[in-house]
């Protein structure tokens, strides 16, 4: 969105820098400073014009004179909305020590930065421009203070844009917080990609040449360019392959943007005929998209010389949509999204975004004054999803790592306790099986099953955990999802002599 021309953007600057007036941050520079590069953010992530002067003037209730009636009066509800909501969500965030920390003022904050984000998502997006651009100034303040905002960037921030499928923030936000949190793991990892990356320049160069040759041949229009994995996603990814470099085959990939998704299968075609594919590494995220709504198709191969490359094949769309998330469809929709932030309707996100509709969902109910399951919260939140479907084509959300009692524990209680098998994607299944990201689960079902002791081994979520333990009339704590509860038995009388 080009906001140069915006008189109102222009006042915003005016307002904003009047009231930081004397300000300075760490970095010795004027506060000012700040605001306008939260803005630019924002602005290269497509955003509306509200969120925009909102992300110029996120910091002026909180430290200046200005006040929440001023803004109103300047640039109307909408924008006081958003302040006010950022203005919150700083205030929520003062004391959280751990998101895992569930003492009671921790608990307070985390209630009212639910609330914070619950009311408009632009709320986070406005949170996520403002920390990366402390991110990426977090060298003035001292170690602790570093420290302690790297760590909670890599926690809570870097997997909310990840919800967000926010990938080119998620990876900057992660990797700068990373050099924080760990600096000589940071440099170690660092130093690895560097070196592999100049061993393989030279063929990849060349096998760049020989797919754009290939591509050509058969009239694909395409952008071909390489992706260096990031120095945390290597992290991990060693931390889940036991530090085991052989087991990393995505080290570098390279990406062919097309104009149609026909294309990203006849690449597919073309880049199998070249090289070697490896067994078992083709991923179709187009056909069955991750829980964030990422799209795109995936291979890796075994070159000529013996090298193992990824490629990715995506069109355009999808590609932005990687980048940006759900600030891309403010971009490629931005009126009928703003709209519905709005007026609070946005019931009709996309499957991938509906944790969103959940969130407001959470907030309502605490302004009411009834009760959350933190935990809960928490895994739905901040653990990987998965979309899972009914026979009937019913789309069933569940965390990464759910088996099939969980599925139907989610769809009714009845359904779960009278279970007595499944079939996943046709075929019988057991109940030890971890459900994956498109599957087909139907659950079978008998008059005559109850719910079983055994079961208690064979379920994931707390929700599905809390309805066994009532079928079985065990008394059971949901804020210790993991407890080895056990049946109550029945007391004995006591016999008076």
């Amino acid at each position: 969105m080009n906001t140069k021309d915006s008189q109102c953007v222009q006042r915003a600057i005016e307002v904003a820098t009047k009231a930081h007036e004397g300000q300075f941050r760490k970095t010795g520079e004027p506060y000012i400073v700040h605001p306008l590069a939260v803005k630019k953010i924002l602005e290269d992530w497509g955003m509306d014009e509200d969120t925009i002067i909102a992300g110029i003037l996120h910091d002026t209730i909180e430290d200046t004179s200005l006040t929440l009636e001023d803004i109103k009066k300047e640039f109307g509800e909408s924008v006081a909305f958003l302040v006010d909501g950022v203005t919150k969500l700083s205030t929520a965030r003062n004391g959280m020590r751990d998101i895992d920390t569930y003492l009671p003022a921790t608990k307070d904050n985390f209630l009212r930065l639910m609330i914070a984000l619950g009311d408009d998502i632009r709320v986070l997006i406005i949170k996520l421009a403002d920390r990366l651009h402390n991110l990426r100034t977090l060298s003035a303040l001292p170690p602790d203070k570093q420290k302690k905002i790297a760590k909670e960037s890599l926690e809570v921030f870097a997997p909310l844009a990840d919800r967000l499928n926010m990938g080119r923030l998620r990876v900057e936000m992660a990797d700068l917080s990373f050099k924080y949190v760990d600096p000589r793991r940071f440099e170690e990892l660092k130093t690895l990609i560097e070196k592999y990356n100049k061993s393989a320049e030279k063929s990849l160069k060349k096998i760049k040449e020989e797919v754009a040759e290939a591509l050509k041949k058969e009239k694909i229009h395409f952008e071909i360019s390489g992706r260096v994995k990031s120095v945390y996603s290597l992290h991990k990814k060693l931390a889940k392959h036991n530090q085991n470099m052989g087991e990393i085959y995505d080290l570098t990939a390279l990406r062919i943007i097309v104009d149609d998704i026909t294309d990203c299968y006849l690449t597919l075609g073309v880049i199998h005929s070249l090289y070697t594919p490896m067994g078992g590494r083709i991923k179709d995220y187009i056909a069955k998209p991750k829980q964030n709504g990422y799209q795109s198709l995936h291979t890796t191969v075994i070159t000529k010389d013996k090298r193992i490359v990824e490629f990715q094949m995506r069109t355009k769309e999808m590609h932005e949509y990687a980048e940006q998330g759900l600030a891309a469809s403010f971009y490629y929709n931005e009126q009928k999204l703003t709209e519905n932030y709005k007026q609070g309707k946005i019931e009709h996100l996309p499957t991938n975004l509906l944790w969103i509709t959940e969130l407001q969902t959470t907030a309502a109910r605490l302004r009411e004054g009834k009760k959350v399951d933190l935990k809960k919260l928490k895994l739905n939140l901040f653990a990987d999803k998965i979309f899972v479907y009914t026979p009937k084509g019913d789309i069933i959300d569940l965390p990464n790592g759910a088996l099939p009692l969980d599925f139907a524990y989610k769809l009714h209680s009845e359904i779960g306790d009278h279970v007595v098998g499944v079939k996943i994607n046709g075929k019988m299944s057991n109940l030890n099986k971890k459900l994956e990201q498109g599957d087909i689960v139907e659950i079978l079902t008998s008059k005559n099953q109850t719910p079983k002791q055994s079961w208690r081994k064979k379920i994931f979520t707390s929700h599905a955990r809390a309805k066994l333990f009532k079928a079985l009339r065990i008394v059971h704590d949901p804020t210790n999802p993991t407890e080895s509860a056990e049946p109550k038995k029945k007391r004995k009388p006591r016999i008076r002599k």
